[in-house]
């Protein structure tokens, strides 16, 4: 059974099990990701906050390049293209000129 759910309930959701997991940014666009999904693939996507905190991830660029230093070289400076690479990204958003990428991990 599922219930079509709003982004407030979605937020809402989120802050009840994992306040700290996503930022205000990183909730919007993992919600709207999700969102197309379901439209592109005519597939519901199932409201489980524990296993999208698992599958997904809001990190910066350094921190990216940190969880990967096995695939990244130093000087490669284009997360944005070696995450699209690698995995799916729903978005990204910048907070004091620090760009974050939200993103299924893997």
């Amino acid at each position: 059974m599922y219930q079509s759910i709003n982004e407030y309930q979605f937020r809402d959701a989120f802050n009840a099990i994992r306040p700290d997991n996503f930022s205000y940014e990183g909730l919007t666009i993992l919600f709207e990701g999700l969102e197309q999904y379901e439209v592109d693939n005519a597939e519901p996507f199932e409201l489980d906050v524990i296993a999208l905190c698992c599958d997904f991830s809001e990190s910066s660029e350094a921190e990216i390049k940190g969880y990967y230093s096995n695939l990244i070289s130093e000087d490669d400076n284009d997360i944005e293209s070696f995450l699209n690479d690698n995995t799916w990204v729903l978005g990204s958003h910048e907070v004091d000129g620090v760009k974050y990428f939200i993103y299924q991990q893997f």
